[in-house]
């Protein structure tokens, strides 16, 4: 968890600026993560794969989920960063 910023603000920061980066990237990541994994549970509750099919992709599901884990790890990110406060939009995650 990043604790020069508030969670969930991104560092606008110029010396800062990778750091900003990287947890937009990420966010972007995740916000995709979240929808790839979503519109899998929506195939496998449609029955229309097979048993293997489900097995792979689970197991892509948890790989793409570690490697996450990984990443936030890398840029000393957390999930609460990740979850933008969008203003009045309130958060994005």
């Amino acid at each position: 968890m990043q604790t020069h910023e508030p969670q969930g603000r991104i560092s606008l920061d110029p010396g800062k600026a990778e750091e900003g980066l990287s947890q937009i990237v990420l966010t972007v990541i995740e916000l995709l993560r979240q929808l790839v994994e979503k519109q899998a549970m929506r195939r496998v509750e449609g029955g229309d794969l097979t048993e293997e099919q489900i097995e792979q992709l689970g197991t892509a599901l948890m790989k793409l989920e570690e490697k996450m884990e990984e990443m936030k790890e890398m840029f000393n990110l957390d999930d609460e960063d990740l979850n933008i406060d969008l203003g009045p939009l309130g958060n994005l995650l």
